[in-house]
């Protein structure tokens, strides 16, 4: 019965960190926007650590996929078992401060694909540390599953794999895409209240204001809108800047309204817009709202009555199709 029961247990820890990881795995810079939340002055006032917010991110997402791959396999029961256990200790103590102080609405432990409230996730943690102190207890019981030679050869093609969707999704944009601005949803109605007036819309905050009024109502009303999005433009890539000039240009020609939208100073905006020639201006939003629409600085958002029809990383601004 016990047997059993580490077995049981063993299946469903290795699944749930599997299926945590990868959901942060196919978007690490919404995690490292996380951890920055978590450094702030406000939270735990470790500011020095969020210029390395996204290699820790990294570092953990894929601790936790291979812990859970590991598990699944018996591979180094021990070490496996301890650090999983090392790990969950961190988040709990995490999901509690969140939870007990207010600090952090949304731990994204499951990314953007599962939202809990903290105390759900707290919750959750407990009864992890749970089955993972009894892992620990009956260690002896966790068996490697397949031959020495595979199961190291599963690990080792796993830890490339998920390596290789890290280096991937860095230099583009996530493989899946769980935010209400994904390509085919629509903005409008991601914006209105949910029947149960107990739950928030999916999309708040949205704005796209020029010095006097907010264009967002009339923009999601055009047929062909391309945003150039620059969350802030102390922190954008520069030389993506030739690129997004050259795919602008192109849009215009195809008929598109093109608009930049950063939450930057104006003064910045308009020095940068001159230095690369942009044959557009900007509008204003909250920087937060821009980092949850795409994840790149500069990125590119083509819209169609306010339906998302595509999303570009500006590495990827050759690839954008009218």
């Amino acid at each position: 019965m016990i047997k059993l029961l580490v077995h049981l247990s063993r299946i469903f820890v290795g699944a749930m960190f599997i299926f945590s990881g990868f959901v942060k795995l196919v978007d690490p810079i919404g995690s490292q926007y996380k951890f920055e939340e978590y450094f702030g002055e406000s939270v735990l006032n470790l500011e020095f650590l969020i210029p390395y917010a996204l290699p820790f991110s990294i570092v953990l997402i894929i601790a936790e996929v291979m812990l859970g791959v590991m598990l699944l396999l018996g591979y180094k029961s021990k070490f496996t078992v301890w650090s999983l256990l090392g790990l969950t200790t961190i988040f709990l103590f995490l999901t509690w401060y969140s939870a007990y102080y207010n600090k952090v609405t949304d731990c994204g432990c499951f990314g953007d694909a599962i939202k809990l409230t903290p105390w759900e996730t707290f919750w959750k943690n407990v009864i992890l540390i749970g089955l993972i102190i009894l892992l620990l207890f009956r260690v002896k019981d966790i068996k490697e599953v397949l031959s020495k030679k595979l199961t190291v050869a599963i690990t080792l093609i796993s830890l490339l794999s998920f390596s290789y969707i890290t280096y991937h999704v860095l230099n583009h944009l996530p493989i899946i895409d769980f935010r209400a601005y994904a390509v085919g949803k629509n903005i409008p109605e991601g914006m209105e209240f949910p029947e149960d007036m107990n739950e928030l819309p999916a999309i708040q905050n949205f704005m796209l204001e020029d010095t006097q009024n907010d264009l967002a109502p009339e923009i999601l009303a055009m047929n062909k809108v391309m945003l150039i999005i620059v969350y802030n433009i102390d922190k954008s890539d520069k030389e993506g800047f030739t690129a997004i000039k050259s795919t602008a240009d192109k849009a215009i020609q195809k008929g598109y309204k093109v608009y930049g939208v950063s939450a930057s100073f104006e003064d910045d905006l308009i020095l940068m817009q001159n230095k690369h020639d942009l044959p557009f201006d900007f509008l204003f939003c909250d920087e937060t709202t821009l980092k949850t629409m795409i994840r790149s600085n500069p990125g590119i958002m083509t819209l169609e009555k306010g339906t998302v029809t595509g999303k570009w990383n500006w590495k990827d601004a050759d690839d954008v199709k009218f």
